[in-house]
């Protein structure tokens, strides 16, 4: 490994305690190693943090000094990348008292928790004694860089303190240590100029010039003068007071005294011709060169008696490892700091992180883990909606739309149900859409079966009345073949109506316009016939006329056919080019979905209503023209009544059809099917049946000559 020049000219340092993050850059500092990680690596352990309790508005205060600046901005930077928005970010000085006053006024009117400070003892204690005598409780401090300062040996910001959470580095034990402190006393330091400070403070008495320590008086009388006796025990200190058990900066202190043990040990077992050196070489054992200790400084890898990896990285850093205490009040005299987590971060670029919730003791005001958020959570069935002008964690909860949900909460945008889908009322869930059509059990659709089954029979029964008095006059005298056809399309029509009901498929849809046009061409093109026969029969002059060849039984067949085929020829050019199929209507309402007949072609359909209103109407004019002739069996005017409802019926179910969605659309078509062959039936046929069954007398042959009535 090649050395530059300024690595090898510079001076070797291990540092327990410099946390600045200036001091990681190599350019700067090539032979600068530390066992007290940099201070940058713990913004990612605090945000880790925030990100576990789901924190989303939180304040920081830093102090003006050098680290806390830049750190405070490292965090505030990673905060903002990890989408937590900072309620407040404010400069700390302690020079005047309005400053401190505004300074809490700021923590107290912003819905942050959690707050952030970076700084040192003296200015954590101002701001802190600002809050008790204000007694302002229930916020979350997090302590990056005092937790171990003497702000916690002042019992009168305990209170405000409680719940404190400090990210610190590891504690370990250091055997003898703890008794070693035990055993320090102003007799036995006497040229220690802070040991009797320390004394008069920790235990809160004071010292005489007049009173020595071998004449102090006994314990019951220095209680009442509070002077220090030198008696004092200092087992009996509270651990925040005088901490013993946890040793951090100098547990540092001795990994930096391990890294260079076993740094000149690696030196020293170093093998000729298996060195690390040029041409393999190792360091003079006695007389080897700094640099070349700070080789084996940089490869040091080893685990100290608490367990913990001891090594550098590049930058000659240890990686982050930080425990996450909390401090709590347990009485009015004890107050300690309990480990709750840890944070490390690993070779891999990964890290590590655990958190023992239930251990934790917030401050009282909360019995459960404290919010910081600067909105309320956004329930299911509710967005985020950014408020103008303010950051983004700030916002108003809006309701999805219809259609829309949101299963989660803080949802920023409401999902999209599926087109055969709808949001419940609470828009948290997706169900499926109730599926319409006009059924056999849907009670309309029931209701129109009955009707149509019942409305087929009636022709039916008539017609098999009509051939049991096929000899009759009545029967006879209007071409009862035309009859036996007419009431048989009539039974069909009624039938046809059918095929409207039900769950529609494209041969249901394919046959239920085309067979309901094609069998109404027929009933009303044999009407037209019969209506023509009546106009040609009573036209006749001259026995051999012109007009007499047309009387005849082919004639009226012949107009059936030629008029019921111009329907065939509208239907299957509709059927080739744009045939009818099923469609599923998921537009037409919002939470079902309309199983339907999609026409292919709207004009073809109305081609084919207005060639059956074109016939309806030319068998009106015929039928009004030869409605007064002579004969008791003359139907004109019947057949005439039968195309006046027909026409009506249809001209009515045009707007009725536009204006209908839905199974309603259906039922209606069904409703205009069944009106109008029903008109057509009972004008036509039950007349004659009224003769045949219930006025017998009539049905003779001398009537047929006598005048209408």
């Amino acid at each position: 490994m090649a050395y530059s020049q300024e690595e090898k000219d510079s001076d070797r340092q291990i540092s327990h305690a410099a946390g600045h993050p200036i001091l990681s850059d190599k350019d700067q500092f090539p032979s600068f190693l530390r066992t007290m990680t940099s201070v940058y690596s713990q913004t990612f352990a605090i945000v880790e943090f925030i990100k576990h309790f789901a924190w989303t508005w939180v304040g920081i205060i830093y102090a003006d000094n050098d680290v806390s600046v830049q750190v405070s901005q490292q965090l505030k930077a990673e905060l903002f990348r990890e989408h937590v928005c900072v309620a407040f970010f404010e400069l700390l000085l302690v020079q005047g008292q309005n400053r401190i006053a505004h300074l809490v006024e700021t923590i107290v009117a912003s819905s942050a928790t959690v707050i952030m400070i970076y700084a040192y003892a003296p200015e954590v204690t101002v701001i802190m004694e600002e809050m008790a005598m204000q007694n302002i409780t229930g916020k979350v401090w997090v302590a990056p860089t005092w937790t171990e300062d003497s702000v916690f040996s002042h019992k009168n910001l305990w209170e405000i303190l409680h719940g404190v959470i400090a990210f610190t580095s590891p504690a370990g034990s250091i055997p003898g240590f703890k008794e070693f402190l035990y055993s320090i006393h102003p007799l036995k330091y006497p040229e220690d100029i802070y040991m009797k400070l320390f004394w008069a403070t920790v235990f809160s008495c004071m010292w005489t010039d007049n009173v020595t320590m071998e004449n102090a008086p006994d314990e019951g009388r220095m209680s009442d003068s509070r002077f220090c006796t030198g008696k004092e025990n200092l087992e009996t200190l509270e651990e925040s007071i005088y901490p013993v058990n946890n040793f951090r900066n100098t547990y540092c202190m001795l990994n930096a005294v391990y890294s260079l043990a076993y740094a000149l040990q690696n030196l020293q077992s170093c093998k000729s011709g298996e060195g690390p050196f040029s041409n393999q070489t190792c360091a003079d054992k006695k007389h080897f060169e700094p640099w070349q200790l700070l080789h084996y400084l940089k490869k040091v890898h080893f685990r100290n008696k608490s367990g913990q990896e001891v090594y550098f990285n590049e930058n000659g850093d240890t990686p982050g490892l930080y425990e996450i205490t909390n401090w709590q009040l347990i009485s009015a005299d004890s107050f300690r700091n309990v480990k709750v987590g840890m944070y490390q971060q690993l070779e891999t670029g990964n890290h590590l992180f655990t958190i023992n919730e239930s251990a934790i003791m917030w401050n009282d005001r909360y019995i459960q883990t404290p919010r910081s958020d600067c909105s309320n959570s956004c329930p299911p069935g509710y967005r985020k909606a950014s408020i103008q002008g303010m950051p983004s964690c700030c916002y108003d909860c809006v309701p999805c739309s219809d259609g829309e949900i949101a299963n989660q909460t803080d949802i920023t945008d409401c999902m999209k149900c599926p087109d055969d889908s709808w949001s419940n009322d609470e828009n948290i869930i997706c169900i499926l859409k109730q599926v319409e059509y006009l059924s056999f059990e849907d009670p309309m659709g029931a209701v129109l079966t009955v009707i149509s089954i019942v409305f087929a029979i009636i022709p039916a029964a008539t017609l098999w009345i009509f051939i049991r008095h096929q000899d009759s006059p009545i029967v006879k005298a209007n071409n009862r073949n035309l009859s036996y056809f007419l009431l048989v399309a009539l039974i069909l029509c009624f039938l046809c109506s059918l095929i409207f009901i039900g769950k529609p498929n494209n041969t249901s849809c394919l046959l239920r316009q085309s067979a309901f046009g094609i069998i109404f061409s027929v009933c009303i093109s044999f009407i037209l016939a019969k209506t023509i026969i009546v106009f040609i029969a009573f036209s006749v002059r001259r026995p051999a006329g012109f007009l007499q060849k047309w009387v005849g039984t082919k004639t009226p067949v012949f107009i059936g056919l030629c008029s019921t085929n111009l329907q065939i020829i509208i239907c299957t050019l509709w059927l080739g080019l744009s045939s009818p199929f099923q469609e599923k209507n998921m537009k037409l309402y919002n939470d079902k979905i309309i199983i339907e007949c999609n026409e292919g072609s709207v004009i073809m359909f109305y081609c084919m209503l207005m060639y059956l209103g074109l016939l309806a109407s030319v068998c009106f004019i015929v039928a009004f023209l030869v409605r007064k002739l002579p004969g008791r069996y003359n139907e004109a005017k019947f057949i005439t009544f039968s195309m006046l409802i027909f026409v009506s019926v249809w001209l009515s179910f045009i707007p009725a059809y536009l204006s209908t969605k839905g199974k309603y659309l259906v039922a209606v078509e069904v409703f205009a099917i069944l009106s109008s062959g029903f008109g057509l039936l009972s004008c036509i046929f039950f007349p004659k049946c009224y003769i045949i069954i219930l006025r017998p007398e009539m049905n003779i042959k001398e009537s047929a000559t006598k005048s209408s009535c």
